[in-house]
């Protein structure tokens, strides 16, 4: 199942995928409508070619030099707007273009028309004219002509469009939600401790655990009755060498746990890539957003607005997340446990509050609006007294960074009575008795 999602979310990413299929199928599609000789009469025969051999060969010739450039266009603004984003807002949002499903189809409209139309020189032939060759196939090559221009029209809006600051940041929000809620509702309060004896497994890739699945370590753990626990969550580098797991027997002067087989159940459950994906990692869409709010807040680009607007939407990923079960995913059977650390709430509230707070503490507008994203958390979390807690620390903290970063206290004030208002009502809403 692991290696399932990794070769499903390279895919996903790979642009060549669908251009690739969608030109062989353009090639099995020209040889059989090349084989179709409409009757005298019939309603193919209405869409046939009408010149010759000669002039049908020139169109494909000129179809085929028309796509390839383009082809090159396409992929020409493709990459001023790769290199525009990760400038401009960051280099992590280059996976998303890539992800961009409008982009993979555009690029396999042509790529098809370019595989029927030269494809069709070899039925149409390069001799002196003739009066038998494809005409329905060359007609055929004329739609695709006219699919391609369409497609020519509708890439340069959605590259306009796509290249927004606000698409960019809405398309990130939506991922991040998908993720979040796809996150396991089945969360432990308790955590057993690795016991002393526990001996670590190390990795045998360096990268960054994308994907964990405790359900299936747990009937290798039962199988050999040990117990394991990672030391890396989702999201977090490991290298190859150092530990991934502990594994501990139930005492101390048990055998010692098959080292092979439990190397072999890491393999199959623990998925270790060269970059961070979205596939159980919702803190990649954090991460995104705030480096789109830092690099706005640095001296160098200086937009305060669009660090608003980031924040803005990590407000709507984080009233989702203050809702949901966060944290690590402990499973038992038969006395032994396997356990999966992730994080909880207050980690993720805390990473990226200090991240933005620690850029923005002198813009009073970036504070504000943090602070309206903790007061949202607060609402969404009312019920949960330790996620109160969480908010109310960060709360204080921007009020502290405002504080230290603006010299001016009128500015200050504003985000000192919102913060007030805040603390206010988290009071309200912790639980009584």
């Amino acid at each position: 199942m692991r290696r399932r999602e990794s070769v499903r979310e390279y895919l996903g990413a790979a642009l060549w995928v669908l251009p690739f299929l969608a030109g062989n199928v353009a090639l099995l599609v020209g040889f059989t409508v090349a084989s179709i000789e409409p009757a005298p009469g019939s309603w193919l025969e209405a869409f046939a070619f009408r010149g010759s051999s000669v002039q049908a060969r020139e169109l494909l010739v000129a179809i085929t030099g028309t796509v390839v450039t383009v082809i090159a266009l396409v992929l020409g603004l493709s990459v001023v707007a790769l290199q525009l984003t990760s400038t401009q807002f960051s280099p992590r949002l280059l996976r998303n273009f890539l992800r961009d499903r409008p982009n993979q189809v555009v690029l396999s409209v042509f790529m098809a028309t370019f595989a029927y139309s030269a494809a069709g020189l070899f039925t149409v032939g390069v001799g002196a004219d003739t009066e038998t060759f494809p005409r329905l196939a060359v007609s055929g090559a004329i739609a695709l002509l006219f699919v391609s221009m369409a497609a020519v029209v509708y890439f340069a809006d959605h590259l306009s469009h796509s290249i927004q600051v606000d698409a960019i940041m809405q398309r990130v929000q939506g991922d991040a939600l998908r993720v979040a809620r796809r996150l396991p509702d089945e969360i432990a309060d308790d955590v057993p401790a690795p016991a002393p004896w526990a001996v670590p497994v190390p990795a045998r890739l360096s990268g960054y655990v994308d994907t964990a699945h405790p359900e299936l370590l747990l009937p290798v753990a039962v199988e050999h009755r040990v117990s394991i626990t990672l030391t890396r969550r989702v999201g977090e580098h490991v290298v190859a060498g150092t530990p991934l797991a502990l594994v501990w027997t139930p005492y101390e002067d048990d055998p010692p746990p098959d080292a092979h087989a439990i190397e072999r159940a890491l393999d199959q459950a623990v998925g270790i890539g060269f970059e961070r994906t979205r596939q159980q990692d919702v803190a990649i869409g954090i991460r995104q957003l705030v480096d789109v709010a830092s690099k706005a807040l640095s001296p160098a680009v200086n937009d305060p607005y669009t660090a608003v607007q980031a924040v803005d939407h990590l407000a709507v990923i984080f009233a989702t997340l203050a809702v949901r079960p966060l944290g690590p995913q402990v499973g038992r059977s038969g006395g032994v446990v396997v356990v999966v650390p992730s994080r909880r709430f207050g980690e993720y509230l805390a990473t990226m509050c200090g991240l933005v707070r620690r850029a923005g503490g002198r813009e009073p507008t970036v504070m504000a609006a943090l602070l309206r994203l903790l007061e949202t958390c607060a609402y969404a979390a009312r019920d949960d007294a330790q996620r109160l807690d969480d908010i109310e620390a960060q709360v204080r903290l921007v009020v502290v960074s405002a504080e230290q970063a603006t010299a001016d206290e009128g500015d200050v004030a504003p985000v000192q009575a919102a913060a007030g208002l805040i603390l206010e009502a988290i009071e309200a809403y912790r639980p009584r008795g």
